[in-house]
């Protein structure tokens, strides 16, 4: 099967309506969307939690708890999705969930109660992860997975930059209304791109990788682990990104300019996905860039200054979206079906709301900031250590295969 990157085809004993290219940047982009939609609010969780504050009243360990009910549904919505992956039709699954989620965004606009909130919220990541989950799986399923989950990063953050720039002073003012009814207009604009996805099947990946090796559990395994403990440092700092800035402060108009133009220059990290893919391997790439990440999250204690804020939002963003659609794209050589990416993407929503619901236990304890972003510090440096190892070996099985086929060319 050739790609064909920005080409459509048109298939018209299916369907009048034309098809992305399967493997094709358009593809990726409305792939992206798909994913997104399920969890944009993972994106804008600094703005929720601080409109939960600010518009509500309520207080950082609840908005910290309802935004965690909401990631912790979505673990489970994505563990839902590593069983359904490959026995459902994902097209009118797609369409269910995603008119769902708008249901239920609409739904807390008129609701204020924090208890209500968090069993609506939490309702509504179980709908999200399983939409995820399941993008997660078709991505997995196309020719080059790590530029895919690079171009998911890149509009994760695109958009999440505008979000978090633009919802923040709207907060005080409109309460968490103007939250929620960016979330359901997300997953009103997803809805019409869906017609345009191909129908990428089960086996479709078998199909184009032929001899694909059998699971190797242990780094597996490891790249879970990563995962995990990578998503929960960063989000459980970001939660608070807001409130840390004003700890220090920064004027609320900086910290939201500050927040929307770092988190368009992490498009920087994605970007650098889709452009070096695996040319130069995956071990040496992100043990640069994790090194990056210690140095910059340690940046935050200088807060008090305002470049040094917005240097730390940028930096640790473009490492960010740099070392997650490796790891996930590391999950997809575990399984050509999308089952492993999916549960990827479990371990990934457990890891972002493990860390929220610990950084609002560190802070309602009063350990205060300082300790938050010692603890994120530790827990980078401690998924860094993980993530090396099975990339290292990924790399190296890598270099095998290649040595293999270079072998079999100069049989006579």
């Amino acid at each position: 099967m050739t790609e064909q990157s920005l080409e459509t085809v048109t298939r018209p004993h299916t369907t009048c309506l034309p098809k992305a290219s399967p493997d094709g940047l358009i593809a990726a982009a409305l792939l992206a969307f798909l994913a997104t939609a399920g969890l944009f609010y993972v994106n804008i969780m600094a703005a929720i939690v601080d409109g939960l504050v600010a518009g509500l009243g309520l207080s950082e360990q609840e908005a910290g708890s309802i935004g965690s009910a909401n990631i912790y549904g979505a673990s489970l919505g994505a563990l839902m999705a590593v069983l359904v992956v490959k026995r459902v039709s994902w097209r009118p699954l797609a369409y269910s969930l995603l008119l769902g989620l708008l249901a239920i965004d609409l739904l807390s606009i008129f609701v204020s109660s924090g208890e209500a909130l968090l069993g609506i919220r939490f309702f509504h990541g179980i709908i999200g992860g399983l939409l995820t989950g399941m993008a997660f799986a078709l991505i997995a399923r196309t020719a080059d997975p790590d530029r895919a989950f690079g171009m998911l990063l890149f509009i994760q953050f695109g958009l999440g930059g505008l979000g978090v720039m633009l919802l923040p002073p709207l907060a005080p003012i409109y309460g968490t209304q103007a939250l929620f009814l960016a979330l359901g207009a997300f997953s009103l604009v997803t809805l019409a791109m869906i017609p345009f996805l191909d129908s990428y099947p089960a086996d479709r990946k078998q199909q184009i990788d032929q001899g694909a090796s059998s699971i190797q559990w242990l780094p597996f395994i490891l790249t879970l682990a990563a995962i995990f403990t990578f998503q929960a440092a960063n989000m459980g700092l970001l939660a608070y990104i807001i409130r840390l800035g004003l700890a220090y402060e920064l004027d609320r108009s900086y910290v939201s300019l500050a927040l929307g133009l770092s988190t368009w220059i992490a498009l920087v990290g994605p970007f650098l996905v889709m452009v070096c893919g695996l040319r130069f391997g995956r071990g040496w790439l992100l043990l640069g860039a994790m090194v990056l990440t210690l140095v910059g999250t340690s940046v935050f204690h200088l807060s008090g200054a305002p470049w040094a804020y917005m240097v730390a939002n940028c930096g640790t963003g473009v490492t960010w979206g740099f070392v997650i659609a490796y790891l996930l794209g590391m999950t997809a050589e575990f399984d050509k079906a999308g089952r492993a990416s999916a549960f990827g993407g479990f371990i990934s929503k457990l890891g972002l709301a493990s860390g929220p619901l610990a950084a609002g236990w560190i802070l309602q304890t009063d350990l205060g900031f300082g300790v938050l972003i010692n603890a994120a510090v530790g827990l980078l440096g401690l998924s860094m250590l993980i993530m090396l190892v099975p990339a290292f070996m990924l790399d190296s099985r890598r270099d095998d295969e290649a040595l293999e086929v270079e072998d079999a060319k100069l049989v006579p």
